[in-house]
């Protein structure tokens, strides 16, 4: 069922809100934990670990897309567009909550002067046009996306939200690949399967609209 429709402060409150629900549930997570000797909890990944790293950078990524999905929101009425929307702004908002608070947990800094992705072994120049990463919209991308409406809107979205998905699950997988921690190794393969699944979904409707990624 779709959820019903709601004004931009309003659907900025709901994100706010998934975020601090994620954080508030990882916190009982961690207070949860036996303490002790017998059971002391593994030591926090460095700064230049490839868990930090994606934890941090992945944050980014995650917020763009929560962003573009609250935009399409306002700009169409069609449900299945409505429902991808909502269904990525619930996920990548509680993903995003459970990194900051991992980097949280960790003692490391939810921000860094370092590049993005040079846990990869990257070097991502900046452009100068919003996209900081990968698969990242720019600037002028999301001013279209504000100004356009019904199914000029869901094409956009869809195209700019594939391009999104696909470079996010190349930066997952690599982080499942080389992770040294259990969260992010299990997180970051559930975004590869996740992402993937939906950049087949927005294939189809994308081709019900007449258009291709």
């Amino acid at each position: 069922m779709t959820a019903p429709s709601r004004s931009p402060r309003t659907l900025a409150v709901a994100g706010g809100t998934v975020l601090l629900v994620a954080l508030g549930l990882f916190a009982l997570m961690l207070a949860g934990r036996p303490s002790g000797n017998s059971a002391a909890a593994p030591a926090a990944p460095v700064e230049k670990s490839a868990d930090v790293g994606f934890a941090r950078d992945m944050s980014v990524h995650h917020q763009q897309a929560v962003e573009m999905s609250f935009i399409v929101r306002d700009r169409t009425s069609d449900e299945e567009v409505r429902r991808l929307a909502y269904d990525i702004i619930n996920t990548q908002a509680n993903q995003r909550g459970m990194m900051l608070g991992w980097l949280e947990a960790w003692g490391r800094p939810k921000s860094s002067s370092a590049p993005p992705m040079a846990w990869m072994g990257h070097t991502v120049i900046p452009r100068g046009d919003g996209s900081l990463m990968p698969g990242m919209a720019t600037d002028a991308e999301l001013d279209a996306l504000r100004k356009t409406k019904d199914r000029d809107a869901e094409v956009l979205y869809l195209k700019l939200m594939t391009e999104h998905h696909r470079a996010g699950a190349d930066m997952a997988q690599a982080a499942a690949d080389v992770a040294g921690t259990g969260e992010i190794e299990n997180l970051a393969a559930g975004m590869v399967r996740g992402q993937q699944s939906e950049i087949g979904l927005m294939a189809d409707m994308l081709k019900e609209r007449g258009a291709t990624a």
